[in-house]
């Protein structure tokens, strides 16, 4: 065996067996969040619906900054608010923003003349969080030139984009033993075919 192939094989196996290790429970919890958003009646995923809700008022020092985000981070902090934060189209003569993350959202009003703060606050139960994580990533899509401003959501991102990339390597060297290590490739053709039809066939269905 050529000296680059054996060297290609060894690194391959490696690949799998500490790719699959690393990213074993990122599969477990994508699998499981997935299961609680395609059966929304199952029991475990009506328990994942409830929230507290909550409401306040209060009076804060001017926010600071010369940008609507800027003032909102600064009355983030004086709140002791954590999240993303997201702005919505229209402002008025209030600072009006949301923050998220999978444990709580809040829905801030700041009037911006009497220095007063309204946040409502959505508590989301364990289950909820644990949902949420599976669609978390910061991004809106009604918003794309929005940025994430939440350095927690983008270690999160980065981790699922890692996964992402993890799961292409393991599958292509998937591709490259069984052609290695079958002598008639007939079946795994067979298999390979029909999962490019199916896969087809929901793709074409589901545009």
């Amino acid at each position: 065996m050529p000296s680059f192939t054996r060297t290609l094989e060894q690194w391959n196996r490696k690949a799998h067996f500490y790719l699959g290790l690393y990213f074993l429970f990122f599969l477990w919890l994508f699998s499981l969040t997935g299961l609680m958003l395609n059966h929304g009646t199952w029991p475990i995923s009506l328990a994942a619906n409830g929230r507290v809700e909550s409401r306040s008022e209060r009076s804060i020092a001017p926010p600071a900054g010369g940008t609507p985000l800027e003032q909102a981070q600064d009355v983030m902090r004086q709140l002791n608010l954590v999240g993303e934060i997201d702005f919505p189209r229209q402002q008025t003569g209030w600072l009006l923003f949301s923050t998220s993350r999978p444990a709580d959202s809040n829905q801030v009003r700041v009037n911006l003349e009497q220095h007063l703060v309204t946040v409502q606050h959505f508590d989301n139960g364990h289950l909820a969080r644990f949902r949420i994580l599976h669609t978390f990533s910061g991004s809106r899509y009604t918003q794309p030139e929005s940025e994430r401003d939440w350095s927690v959501t983008t270690i999160w991102v980065f981790a699922m984009d890692a996964l992402a990339v993890g799961l292409i390597v393991m599958v292509l060297g998937s591709y490259y033993m069984w052609w290695r290590l079958k002598q008639d490739h007939r079946l795994g053709l067979l298999v390979l075919g029909a999962g490019a039809l199916t896969c087809g066939w929901f793709v074409a269905g589901l545009f």
